[in-house]
């Protein structure tokens, strides 16, 4: 379901990658969604078993849920991978 947008968006975050950081690497994630259980356990879900720092925290109102993830990485393909997974959730923004 990539288009041409998200492949190009992809390619820029990749160079900026290799250009900003050592790698393997610690990368901070953060993402907000809808204050939907299902929702928050499912990224958790993707992020299972890496040794990964999350943080969870409501927005004031409630309505939505913002999650941090620190998580070290082997190289910028698997950030984008991991983008990839997440954005595959419905009504989640990343940041």
């Amino acid at each position: 379901m990539a288009d041409k947008n998200s492949d190009e968006f992809y390619g820029k975050l990749k160079e900026q990658l290799l250009a900003t950081s050592k790698w393997p690497s610690n990368y901070l994630y953060k993402f907000i969604v809808l204050s939907d259980a299902n929702k928050v356990k499912s990224i958790h879900k993707i992020f299972d078993n890496m040794g990964a720092v999350i943080v969870s925290k409501k927005s004031k109102n409630g309505k939505y849920t913002s999650v941090s993830i620190t998580v070290n990485l082997k190289n910028p393909d698997q950030v984008i991978e991991k983008y990839k997974e997440v954005g595959a959730i419905e009504g989640v923004i990343s940041l």
